[in-house]
């Protein structure tokens, strides 16, 4: 349990990168941003067409949205990188 960890004070076992065995690979990081912002971009799509009627238009709009996002993200997270709260 949780509760366990804290109070056993438990050391994790760690995986092929030396990371613990809770935290992702870097390829199954990238696996799920791309599958997340694949579902993202399906979501904006589906909402661009309900509302425009126009199918053109709202692919239109899901690759502007894809190609902006991923930016963003980008910075968002160099961003926070900066930051040393939390850690």
């Amino acid at each position: 349990m949780i509760t366990d960890q804290f109070i056993l004070n438990k050391k994790t076992a760690k995986n092929e990168y030396g990371a613990d065995r809770k935290s992702d690979n870097p390829k199954r990081s990238v696996v799920k941003s791309i599958s997340w912002r694949i579902i993202g971009t399906i979501d904006t799509i589906l909402i661009s067409w309900l509302v425009t009627g126009t199918l053109m238009v709202a692919l239109s709009i899901g690759i502007v949205e894809l190609v902006t996002k991923m930016v963003l993200y980008f910075f968002h997270e160099r961003i926070w990188n900066t930051i040393s709260w939390g850690r």
